[in-house]
């Protein structure tokens, strides 16, 4: 875990060198207009933001261990998002996660609940929904 030792976070120093801690949610997605956007919405939150495109770029980048909430789509090319959470969670460490898909059902809705995911989400969505959860994540994890 990073930072604080209870939410996984980045340190850094602000101009009179005062320790301020900053949330970290990555963002997992091959689509790359989706990513951008969700980039531009967590950064305009005050969070920090990390982007992948795609499960084997997250889970080789080192970062999951400083990711506080991660949204990830569900069907990728490669792993999909919950061949991803399931890998995490094998390591000890998944983040609070909220599932994002262009094609949602209820059977898909219950299977990344009980793999023990924040939410499922179906494109599009709006940015309060996806402000609502992250900040629930935030919260939780």
């Amino acid at each position: 875990m990073g930072g604080t030792g209870l939410t996984p976070s980045l340190q850094t120093r602000d101009r009179e060198g005062i320790l301020q801690i900053a949330y970290v949610v990555s963002i997992v997605d091959d689509d790359r207009a989706i990513r951008l956007a969700l980039g531009s919405l967590i950064r305009s939150l005050g969070w920090q933001v990390r982007m992948y495109e795609s499960a084997e770029e997250f889970l080789s980048s080192g970062e999951a261990v400083h990711t506080a909430c991660l949204i990830s789509d569900v069907l990728m090319p490669g792993m999909s998002g919950i061949e991803m959470y399931e890998h995490l969670r094998a390591q000890g460490h998944a983040p609070s996660t909220i599932f994002i898909s262009a094609c949602p059902s209820a059977s898909l809705e219950a299977q990344v609940m009980n793999a023990g995911a924040l939410a499922l989400l179906p494109k599009p969505f709006d940015a309060a929904t996806l402000t609502h959860w992250v900040s629930l994540g935030l919260r939780t994890s």
